[in-house]
């Protein structure tokens, strides 16, 4: 059985993540702990999964608080001490939802989720009748939004006068951020902040095309800066005041950058992946600080590697999606709004924020390549690409990433999902980097596929 994918179980409410497969799922990690939150976003389907989740976990002996339709942090913060279930899909689409398990204020990691896999395999029986768990509905909010607040104070200048345009995306940041921003000072207008799990404003997933409308209102009005959020506001996108989408790995190194200066610890360590921009590891150098870098989808994994090394994990993070470690263990885009509103007011604006990022052409693309091939060409790539760029640090902890004396860089890795090999590159000359890639990469697939 393979249930889970790199955040959690994602699907078709109707051919996947299913109400049986709630309960199932309910009835299997009931079993690791005594009481449960659960929340979930607001699509039309979460309803019904709660439901289901809650008895699975009930059948299994653990009692329940349902929170109701939180933002996927706010359920995070709320399992510190407990475990927590979110039922979400994230920016996928309307018809899907998802199911995201947590221990103590972190995603379930891999042994617990194969652990859980097992026994919905198993189809375990219930506990006996007199040992059913209860369940009760209990408010978090007010709490989460009071204990953000007092860590975003710590960090930046008030939000007085600041003007600040939040895409909602009819999701779950309507319940935190507009209200967090205000309470910091600032002037917040709303886009999308009905919630509404049809997603009509726009689609769940922020990108540069789906935030149009909050690139525009920016760009045609007094706002400072905009942010949007995904479904279940773990993720963010900003605008800048001329409403262009600052690129999101500017935004992870202005704040990268932040922690280290604001530490005071021996060895300040931001951990991110590999396909990450080079102009983090500048920021965080001119900080005093170093990077270390996990495979997507395993930032968990690298605080606690870098952590048992004798670093201090500052901040934490993958495009569009950041842990403060300070606050929790958790993505948190609550957090990122308000920790980032505050530094642009402490700058005096967002350009003057950025301006010390070196922002260098990057591209992505993906070469087709059937999975059966990945190892193969992986294999042959940890070979040719150093000998096609002789000059290069070469690393294959995750893919093959080769960092150039200029510090241009480029990493290629096997999609875990579709048939590709992706190239990432970041270069003065971006272009002519990424042709030199392209050809070594098709070149090993030819050889693979016999094409």
């Amino acid at each position: 059985m393979d249930l889970f994918g790199t955040a959690g179980i994602r699907g078709s409410a109707q051919g996947r993540v299913t109400p049986d497969l709630a309960l199932a799922v309910g009835r299997a990690a009931g079993r690791n702990a005594t009481e449960f939150v659960v929340g979930r976003d607001g699509r039309e389907t979460g309803d019904a999964l709660e439901a289901a989740m809650a008895a699975g976990l009930e059948s299994a002996g653990a009692d329940v608080r349902l929170l109701g339709r939180v933002p996927t942090p706010a359920l995070a913060w709320a399992s510190r001490g407990r475990h927590g279930v979110m039922l979400t899909a994230s920016h996928n689409p309307p018809e899907d939802n998802g199911i995201k398990l947590f221990a103590d204020g972190s995603e379930y990691g891999d042994a617990m989720e194969t652990e859980v896999e097992a026994r919905v395999a198993d189809r375990d029986d219930p506990v006996a009748w007199d040992a059913w768990g209860a369940r009760e509905r209990v408010a978090v909010l007010d709490d989460y939004r009071a204990a953000v607040l007092d860590y975003a104070r710590g960090h930046g200048a008030p939000l007085d006068g600041l003007h600040v345009a939040c895409d909602c995306g009819n999701g779950m940041a309507a319940r935190a951020v507009p209200q967090t921003l205000r309470e910091l000072g600032a002037h917040v207008v709303t886009l999308n902040a009905n919630i509404d799990g049809h997603f009509p404003g726009r689609p769940s997933k922020p990108t540069p095309e789906t935030v149009r409308d909050l690139r525009a209102f920016v760009a045609d009005g007094d706002a400072d800066l905009g942010l949007a959020h995904d479904g279940d506001a773990d993720r963010i996108v900003v605008v800048d005041g001329a409403g262009a989408v600052v690129h999101e790995d500017t935004v992870l190194a202005v704040l990268a950058e932040h922690y280290v200066a604001a530490s005071d610890v021996a060895d300040p360590v931001v951990v991110t992946t590999p396909n990450a921009s080079g102009r983090i590891d500048e920021r965080v150098r001119a900080a005093g600080g170093r990077t270390e870098r996990v495979r997507l989808g395993a930032l968990h994994e690298g605080i606690a590697s870098a952590r048992e090394g004798g670093g201090d994990v500052v901040f934490a993070a993958e495009p569009w999606k950041h842990i403060h470690t300070q606050f929790g263990g958790w993505i948190d885009g609550v957090v990122s709004a308000a920790v980032l509103a505050r530094l642009v007011a402490d700058a005096g604006g967002l350009d003057a924020l950025r301006a010390p990022v070196t922002e260098r052409p990057y591209r992505k693309l993906s070469v087709d390549c059937p999975d059966e091939a990945k190892d193969a060409v992986m294999d042959a790539l940890a070979d040719d690409l150093p000998a096609a760029l002789p000059d290069a640090d070469v690393s294959t902890a995750y893919g093959v990433r080769l960092t150039l004396p200029d510090d241009a860089w480029t990493l290629v890795r096997p999609s875990g999902t579709e048939p590709y090999v992706r190239i990432y590159a970041e270069s003065d000359d971006v272009d002519a980097l990424v042709d030199a890639v392209r050809a070594v990469v098709e070149s090993a697939v030819a050889d693979a596929t016999g094409a």
